[in-house]
């Protein structure tokens, strides 16, 4: 049914049920996403009324959070119009919080880009980054990531909220011989401190063997700046091309927090990479949590932060103060 659905490029969100092996279930699970079936969970028989309620409610709230963010579908854009938008200010970084999952308190934020759109509202970023890959202009939205969310990341620290900011870097840029003098330049400018901007890499970045790569990640490093390996866990880089690079921040990905709370080889996989960032002395930041429960299994497994719909989902910069001194009333 699966491959059935998967060819037929079906958008329906499925709950499978049966009676199945424990073991299997994280397979099965895997395969789905890799037909691009969007699998919400899978039920051991008999499936209880409450079981599948929650599950259904779990996605009729996340689609209204996706629908906050784009509720008229756009078109195809082409590198004209992006760059248009870049030169025009419309593209702008939201902020997700990052919150210390031991005492509760916020501690940072991540950046995504938005398209403030003037006739499709707010556009997602998987309708504009690939375009900009394609014609090798991404250094272009990095940059304006760069320095919005610095800019944005002073004033917080002038109004009083000491956090950092996390930005995603592509590999591309870190070919660049330049790139870590200019992006100094672009954080001094805001008079922000250097260890309050954490660099995001993916796996990818780890690979790498060109010298200029690997030159980069260090002269960051050097600057003060932090670097996260994002995504851990959907790469294939080995442990050893892991070691190599000055990382100071470990990014669970949310494949491997989602159902961990059910699922004991998935909490396996979660414990030993949490386990693994703790012994190499490196912050654990889990990704795409969404339930209470997701939450007390992390901060059981000893993870350092987290970050999700279920503490907040990404919004603009002048609204995060206001979130933030809601959030601390309960803690």
């Amino acid at each position: 049914m699966i491959r059935h659905m998967g060819k037929f490029d079906s958008t329906t969100a499925i709950i499978m049920s049966g009676v199945v092996d424990p073991a299997l279930i994280f397979s099965v699970e895997t395969m789905s996403r890799a037909y691009g079936i969007n699998l919400l969970g899978f039920v051991q028989k008999p499936a209880t009324n409450e079981t599948l309620a929650s599950l259904i409610s779990s996605y009729t709230a996340r689609c209204k959070e996706d629908a906050a963010c784009a509720t008229v579908i756009s078109p195809a854009f082409d590198i004209a119009d992006i760059l248009h938008a870049l030169d025009d200010n419309q593209i702008k970084p939201w902020f997700q919080p990052k919150v210390e999952l031991a005492s509760g308190q916020v501690r940072g934020v991540e950046a995504f880009a938005r398209w403030h759109h003037p006739s499709f509202g707010i556009v997602l970023p998987d309708r504009f980054i690939p375009v900009l890959e394609q014609h090798q202009q991404l250094d272009l939205l990095t940059s304006t990531m760069i320095d919005q969310s610095a800019a944005a990341c002073r004033r917080w620290h002038d109004a009083g909220f000491l956090i950092s900011v996390s930005i995603n870097l592509g590999s591309a840029l870190l070919l660049d011989p330049r790139i870590a003098d200019q992006i100094a330049e672009q954080v001094a400018a805001h008079r922000l401190e250097a260890p309050f901007v954490i660099f995001e890499i993916t796996e990818s970045a780890l690979r790498s063997e060109t010298p200029a790569c690997l030159e980069n990640m260090l002269r960051l490093r050097m600057k003060g700046f932090e670097l996260s390996v994002d995504d851990y866990g959907t790469g294939n880089a080995s442990m050893q091309q892991l070691l190599r690079i000055p990382f100071s921040e470990l990014k669970i990905d949310r494949s491997f927090v989602a159902g961990a709370a059910e699922n004991n080889a998935l909490a396996l996989v979660l414990s030993s990479s949490l386990a693994l960032a703790s012994k190499l002395d490196r912050l654990s930041v889990a990704v795409g949590i969404e339930t209470r429960e997701e939450w007390n299994l992390l901060k059981k497994m000893g993870c350092t932060y987290g970050q999700g719909y279920y503490i907040a989902k990404p919004m603009e910069a002048a609204a995060l103060p206001g979130w933030m001194s809601e959030w601390s009333h309960f803690f």
